[in-house]
């Protein structure tokens, strides 16, 4: 793996967890700097707010740590610690599910959902100075922010892992502890749920356009 931390340390993830196994907080601490930024935008992603996606990282760090001992290295640092924050973020899902004013509260907090909901922006800003081009750009990325946000929660994560992150299918099988045919369908079924949200957004837009 190549990053500028690693280039620092000179240390990959395998020997950084073995000296924080052995009570090098510092070692930790390198693996925090090196995959926060990634985990805070797939927290982001799936939560749609900030504070949220920050807390679930850092949440998902601290139980990484306390679980330290317990982590064999069968699968890379990253998978691990994002299938924690996958596993935080549905414990907060299901908390709210039971709180459902709470939750309708916390929504109406948040102010502009197209303001604060940036998840997609590296995937979907325009590099192009063409301002009207900018501005169709910025209208599809609000339009799959918002049908992303509509999607279950199952669906929003492998089309997160998959479309969004690139994550190879062993990786997502490993990430949702489902067999890889199962993702293959899973995310079938995602895209076409997506797609059929985005289309009725679109056709929503054509009338209000028209009217």
């Amino acid at each position: 793996m190549s990053s500028d931390t690693e280039n620092r340390t000179g240390r990959g993830d395998a020997e950084l967890l073995e000296a924080s196994r052995g009570g090098d907080s510092e070692a930790f601490g390198a693996l925090v700097l090196r995959h926060q930024d990634r985990l805070y935008q797939l927290a982001y992603r799936l939560s749609g707010n900030e504070a949220e996606a920050w807390e679930i990282a850092q949440e998902s760090f601290l139980k990484a740590y306390r679980a330290l001992a317990s982590f064999r290295g069968e699968s890379a640092f990253f998978t691990w610690i994002y299938r924690i924050a996958l596993n935080e973020h549905r414990s907060r899902q299901r908390f709210r599910a039971v709180r459902p004013r709470e939750r309708s509260l916390e929504a109406a907090g948040r102010g502009n959902a197209e303001e604060e909901r940036a998840g997609l922006k590296d995937q979907l800003a325009s590099d192009g100075p063409d301002p009207s081009e900018e501005a169709g750009r910025a209208e599809r990325k609000a339009l799959v922010e918002q049908a992303l946000a509509r999607m279950e929660e199952e669906q929003r994560a492998i089309i997160v892992l998959r479309d969004i992150d690139g994550r190879d299918y062993e990786e997502i099988a490993e990430i949702l502890g489902c067999p890889r045919g199962t993702v293959k369908s899973r995310l079938h079924r995602a895209r076409l749920s997506l797609k059929e949200l985005l289309s009725g957004a679109l056709k929503s837009e054509t009338r209000e356009g028209f009217a």
